[in-house]
């Protein structure tokens, strides 16, 4: 499977973003999710809205992030895809936004709060520049409007574990298991796993079942002592390398 951690674009700086970014591609990452902070985010719980917080407290701007992953992309090899509020996308302006996506390096988005099943238009305009429209699909997502969003869908399928926000938990929701056998019916997409997951014995659970695993509040948590401990940032990014080994080694375990 492939291992997919997400980062908060400046938490607790674009410095450190791209240092971590270049860090995660060396530990075994397949692809990153780099978040847009947004004040008002879309299922996301308590760590990552946290860590948007932060990163807005610092007066971050969207071309600042642009710049950032323009000088990181041209480092690595793994592609970047941005988690981005529509809010955001409408202000700069939709042709605007992604050109500058396609510019700076980014391979693909993902846009929580633009229904899938209402996103012909922008689907074609992303794919006019080359990138692919991540779709997310929920446990609660019927069957029929699931083949609709599909439609609009490429790069692979965003399938949340949980009915519920982001954050780590103990175990995997029963149905996720139906989930992926029916969205394998649908799709020849990969179906990448997100919500909930932070332990490697989670991930092996998925294999057989899924081809991504997306890690995201697990990793994030890790930065929330910087917002007051700055000093303890080498400490930091080595517990958190270390932990973004263990799971890329589990997802990249063959049985």
């Amino acid at each position: 499977m492939a291992f997919m951690p997400f980062l908060t674009a400046g938490d607790p700086n674009l410095a450190v973003t791209t240092r971590l970014i270049e860090e995660l591609s060396s530990a075994g990452a397949d692809l990153i999710e780099i978040g847009f902070p947004y004040s008002d985010p879309i299922a996301d719980g308590p760590v990552i809205q946290s860590s948007y917080t932060r990163a807005l407290g610092a007066r971050l701007h969207i071309p600042e992030i642009f710049v950032a992953i323009g000088a990181v992309a041209k480092k690595i090899r793994t592609p970047l895809v941005a988690m981005v509020s529509y809010a955001i996308i409408f202000r700069i302006g939709n042709e605007a936004f992604v050109k500058l996506a396609a510019e700076s390096g980014f391979a693909g988005l993902i846009v929580p709060d633009l229904p899938g099943d209402e996103a012909d238009e922008f689907q074609t305009l992303v794919g006019s520049h080359g990138l692919d429209l991540i779709q997310l699909v929920a446990p609660t997502t019927p069957a029929d409007r699931s083949a609709r969003i599909l439609k609009n869908a490429s790069g692979f399928v965003y399938c949340i574990a949980v009915a519920g926000t982001t954050g780590a938990r103990e175990g995997l929701a029963p149905q996720l298991a139906d989930m992926l056998k029916t969205l394998r019916t649908q799709t020849t997409l990969p179906l990448a796993v997100g919500f909930g997951l932070s332990r490697p014995e989670q991930v092996e659970q998925l294999r057989g079942l899924a081809d991504g695993a997306i890690v995201g509040s697990a990793i994030v948590r890790h930065l929330e002592e910087l917002s007051t401990n700055p000093g303890k940032l080498e400490d930091v990014v080595s517990r958190l390398v270390q932990y973004a080994r263990s799971i890329a080694a589990a997802a990249h375990t063959s049985r």
